[in-house]
């Protein structure tokens, strides 16, 4: 049975555009691609990173795979693009969260879906209320656009105007 999964992808280090090209390319090999959002640079959250300001996708995904396999897939995708897990929210190649799988809701230790920050990154948000604005956050019961309302995030996000 396919479920709809809404992953976010970013990174801020090396060539940005491509890594989040070779992640979108990497996750339709493993699922079906069924949309995304536009591109959005935003500044660093969690004050960790320093190698600059990151882009950001929302994407929208169809597979079968059960979310603790999807968890492996992804964190294999991100591993071949040269993430490092050296220092918690630090500078990174390519993220690739899991924002909501279907309507279920997973406390484990190894994966939170919904996920936990989702409602306070304006740099998810954003590009959540892009392509699935009137989608509901099964725990906290608001649409993307009501969450992005009520966001306290006050980074900067705005539509990526490649680099030429």
């Amino acid at each position: 049975m396919q479920t709809e999964v809404v992953l976010a992808i970013g990174g801020n280090k090396g060539d940005r555009a491509d890594f989040l090209q070779k992640a979108m390319d990497a996750l339709s090999r493993q699922a079906t691609l069924v949309g995304y959002s536009q591109i959005y640079e935003t500044e660093a959250w969690g004050g960790v990173a320093t190698s600059g300001n990151f882009l950001n996708q929302v994407v929208l995904i169809h597979t079968e795979m059960d979310p603790l396999v999807l968890l492996e897939v992804i964190q294999g995708i991100e591993e071949q693009l040269g993430r490092t897990r050296e220092q918690h929210w630090g500078d990174r190649t390519i993220d690739i969260d899991i924002l909501y799988f279907g309507d279920q809701v997973w406390d484990t230790p190894s994966l939170t879906i919904p996920h936990p920050y989702l409602a306070q990154r304006g740099f998810v948000l954003q590009p959540l209320a892009e392509i699935l604005p009137k989608k509901i956050h099964p725990v906290l019961g608001k649409t993307s656009l009501e969450l992005l309302a009520e966001c306290t995030d006050q980074g900067q996000v705005s539509v990526w105007k490649q680099e030429r």
